[in-house]
């Protein structure tokens, strides 16, 4: 990435005041957000633009500040200006003007989360010729910055306090705190206190280009309080595809876990505790119970539920009256008896709606609550395919003891439905925490009893569910799941062109033969461990909407050969004799277990290049770039599986060796 000639100065003197008791213990700077300080994260951000020294400003808990610039990358660009007292917005940039008089310089306060193209900003105001370019956002509640139609800053309302001005008519933006400045904006500031709004307006009167720079739709977040705190901490870990965090030196015992669970370094739960939608601090040594709270060394803050999840989930929360008939059986019984015998049944009763899940469909999931009682809302597009499978299939699956969620109401109408809440737990969440051999391999196994009694119970009753029985993983269907992997991945993510296309997809065809002549039952086809909820301590599946007729050795391979989770090779050894011996139990029907293992390694070449084809869509279509993580250990496997086809795959084998 190109770099320009210009310096950085960071604000960080403040007290944090609205953030108590937090800032008494660290400054708003040094917050961590997953194990990495605000501030770190901002450099790590700008130094990659700006080639220039790095001014910080200095006052509260500045020990700390030094501190953590002594041991940071950018420690020999760092230069401090101490303030006592402090001095505001502009008189920090005065303060320092012995640094930043020398050439354009970027401001970046130190408590803003902000994702922009930087190098974007600095071109723009390096071309245009502006004294001020001010990163700004259209949003009324906070607009107090008046602009004309070309951007050129008029006034600003309540200085300091991004409070508009009601009575006011006219185009106003709001300030997100960041700004390039070229060196003669300190000509408009005075000596001592004052807000850098001053410097601002007073440049645009004399003649001074200062202009607004929209950035409406990029993520922003002024972190100045709990809420806004944690606003950012779970914004970065759904930003990552996480549910769960584990900082470095953070301990946890045999805890229950349930929604957004963040460990910061040195923090710790101890055995026997519950959590849910917790932030533990550093220095945090917590038990018992605690649900959406921020706990630190010697405090614990209490927050509502909806301000305890990602942007994105808060701002799609809604309400919905629990008299819609989708929730009257289930919701308003309780609530009558919350609020007394007397009360009118006919009375609206609402309730808030919260988004929940962060997987790859286009399907909304929220989470209802009701005097203490959840259920969960599906709403799918109109023109979903799977409503009515999706429906049809949970009926079959709960009626032969497959573990699923049990649908409570259905409006096909509008396809909508209610299920039972099983929390947010997966079984990849769990398996985040510290958890010993013994207990992953018991509940391991218990999945793979539920797995058993879809491939036997389920699938000697299919004539009974005739959209499952007449879904079949047919050969057409193997061929796509391969032409999307090299589709999506090969040409898609890794930009390779294919060689032999013909010989290549001659190989391809032989695999997708062999699979589709092997023996079928009820599989589940995305049987890995996201799509299992850890539940009231045992397995309950999800996302089952694509089950197909087809080897059962599809599944097997999407969980025990599973991306997300890579399992000890004895172990997954063990778990395969495991399931053998299950299924080879079963008096329903005959299990071939020769042409169960003939099909494995094919049936796991399958998977993987299915998986593989799904992140490149997933990141580069949908731009949901967390699942790249998932790429080299879903190609490791990929590479073993080949390796052992060899000689039949040749082609096949180059090209994968190649990625």
């Amino acid at each position: 990435m190109r770099q320009y000639p210009l310096d950085v100065f960071l604000p960080a003197a403040g007290f944090g005041e609205r953030l108590r008791p937090v800032t008494s213990h660290l400054p708003k700077p040094l917050l961590p957000i997953l194990g990495m300080p605000i501030i770190e994260r901002i450099l790590n951000r700008l130094a990659r633009v700006c080639d220039g020294q790095i001014a910080i400003n200095l006052h509260w808990k500045a020990e700390l500040l030094r501190a953590w610039a002594a041991g940071s990358p950018w420690s020999e660009r760092i230069v401090f200006f101490p303030e006592d007292p402090i001095l505001g917005t502009g008189g920090a940039l005065k303060n320092a003007e012995s640094l930043l008089s020398r050439r354009p310089f970027i401001v970046h306060n130190s408590d803003i989360l902000l994702d922009i193209d930087f190098a974007r900003l600095v071109e723009e105001h390096l071309s245009s010729g502006n004294t001020a370019t001010l990163v700004t956002h259209r949003l009324p509640h906070l607009g107090n910055v008046v602009v004309d139609k070309q951007g050129q800053v008029l006034d600003v309302e309540n200085p300091g306090a991004s409070r508009p001005d009601p009575t006011h008519i006219a185009d106003k933006v709001a300030y997100t705190g960041i700004a390039v400045y070229s060196p003669e904006i300190l000509r408009f500031l005075p000596e001592g206190v004052s807000h850098a709004t001053v410097a601002w307006v007073a440049a645009s009167k004399a003649g001074f280009k200062v202009r607004a720079m929209d950035f409406t739709g990029a993520y922003w977040n002024d972190v100045g309080d709990p809420a806004t705190y944690a606003r950012g901490v779970l914004d970065a870990l759904r930003e990552s595809g996480e549910t769960v965090y584990l900082g470095p030196g953070a301990r946890c015992g045999k805890v229950e876990i349930d929604g957004y669970i963040v460990l910061e370094s040195g923090s710790q739960i101890r055995d026997g505790a519950r959590v849910r939608n917790c932030i533990l601090m550093p220095g945090a040594d917590t038990s018992g119970e605690h649900e959406n709270t921020i706990v630190g060394p010697d405090y614990v803050i209490s927050l509502a539920e909806s301000d305890m999840q990602p942007s994105l989930h808060a701002a799609e929360k809604k309400r919905v009256s629990l008299g819609d008939p989708l929730f009257a059986r289930h919701f308003r019984t309780r609530s009558a008896a919350g609020r007394g015998a007397t009360a009118d049944a006919n009375s609206p009763v609402w309730s808030e709606a919260i988004l929940v899940g962060l997987g790859g469909s286009d399907r909304r999931y929220y989470r209802v609550r009701s005097d203490g009682w959840t259920a969960v809302l599906m709403e799918c597009r109109p023109e979903d395919p799977d409503f009515e499978r999706h429906l049809a299939y949970t009926r079959f699956f709960a009626q032969h003891t497959v573990p699923v969620p049990a649908l409570l109401t259905v409006d096909n109408a509008d396809k909508r439905a209610l299920f039972e809440d099983l929390g947010d737990t997966s079984l990849y969440s769990y398996l985040k925490l510290p958890r010993d051999h013994e207990s992953v391999e018991s509940m391991y196994r218990d999945v793979l009893r539920s797995l058993v009694t879809l491939h036997t119970t389920a699938t000697a009753h299919v004539n009974e569910c005739p959209l499952l029985e007449a879904r079949i993983f047919d050969y057409d269907y193997l061929r796509w799941e391969t032409t999307y992997f090299l589709d999506r991945f090969v040409t898609g993510l890794r930009k390779l062109a294919v060689e032999n296309r013909p010989a290549l997809d001659e190989g391809l065809h032989r695999l997708a033969q062999g699979v589709y002549a092997s023996p079928k039952v009820v599989i589940h086809r995305d049987f890995q461990c996201q799509n299992i909820m850890v539940h009231a301590g045992g397995p309950r599946i999800i996302d089952y909407q694509g089950a197909r007729m087809a080897p059962p050795a599809y599944d097997i391979a999407s969980l025990l050969w599973d991306p997300y989770h890579r399992l000890d090779d004895r172990m997954r050894e063990r778990l395969l004799a495991y399931y053998l011996d299950q299924m080879k139990a079963d008096r329903l029907r005959e299990f071939d277990e020769k042409s169960f293992l003939d099909s494995l390694v094919a049936c796991r070449l399958q998977r993987h290049m299915q998986a593989l084809g799904a992140y490149g869509f997933l990141s580069e279509v949908k731009g949901k770039k967390y699942f790249l993580k998932h790429v080299p250990e879903a190609l490791r496997l990929l590479k073993e599986d080949v390796a052992e086809v060899r000689p039949e795959y040749p082609d096949l084998a180059r090209l994968i060796a190649s990625l």
